[in-house]
């Protein structure tokens, strides 16, 4: 039994695939709630299946880009129960979730990109064909990304100046995350986050100083 989920957007997802297909998944309604969402939805979708986490085999993260504090909240809980369960622990590119699903569901074909939210006015973005990322993930200006290609995920929505072809899904679905691990869809990762630039709060060099 695997267990996925994702923390690298405003929504925490959780799914539960049993190497058929998915048997249980849940989306949180209440955006920025990464901690006190994730492990409830863990245990909600173990319990809906009848199951306990010693019946657990694997676990597939989403390893973002995405903001600093969300992305941390599901590596580190991916970390821990892998520890915990002796069980491996999977990453993979949380765009490249979104490019399998949109390509599978038969949104798009051939080359695409996918964008999502990076705050600041900037955009997570990488180039697929087929449902295969050939180039990215980046962190950009929407400007410096704008292209008439068909775009996945929330960017595209947020900037339509740039992203005239925004197509579904917006964010990634843990249960799509759990697809593309079990079917060997997508890279595996280490479960490392793939931070694209600095987190927002750093420590200043003055204040660093001062404790030595």
């Amino acid at each position: 039994m695997l267990i996925a989920f994702d923390t690298a957007t405003p929504l925490v997802t959780v799914a539960l695939h049993d190497g058929t297909s998915v048997v249980a998944e849940r989306s949180s309604e209440r955006p920025m709630k990464h901690g006190e969402h994730l492990q409830p939805m863990i245990d909600e979708v173990v319990r809906e299946a009848g199951l306990t986490p010693a019946d657990l085999t694997a676990i597939a993260v989403g390893a973002g880009p995405g903001p600093f504090t969300g992305l941390r909240v599901g590596l580190v809980a991916a970390r821990t129960m892998g520890f915990a369960l002796d069980i491996p622990v999977y990453a993979v590119c949380s765009l490249d979730v979104l490019a399998i699903e949109a390509f599978d569901s038969g949104v798009v074909e051939g080359d695409f990109l996918v964008a999502t939210d990076a705050r600041r006015k900037e955009v997570y973005v990488a180039s697929y064909s087929a449902g295969v990322r050939v180039d990215g993930p980046a962190v950009l200006k929407p400007a410096d990304a704008a292209t008439t290609l068909p775009v996945v995920g929330e960017g595209a929505h947020l900037y339509p100046e740039a992203f005239p072809n925004a197509v579904g899904p917006l964010m990634p679905s843990a249960g799509w995350l759990a697809r593309a691990v079990a079917g060997e869809r997508a890279e595996l990762l280490d479960p490392d986050p793939l931070y694209l630039r600095r987190p927002d709060a750093v420590v200043s060099p003055k204040a660093t100083r001062s404790l030595l």
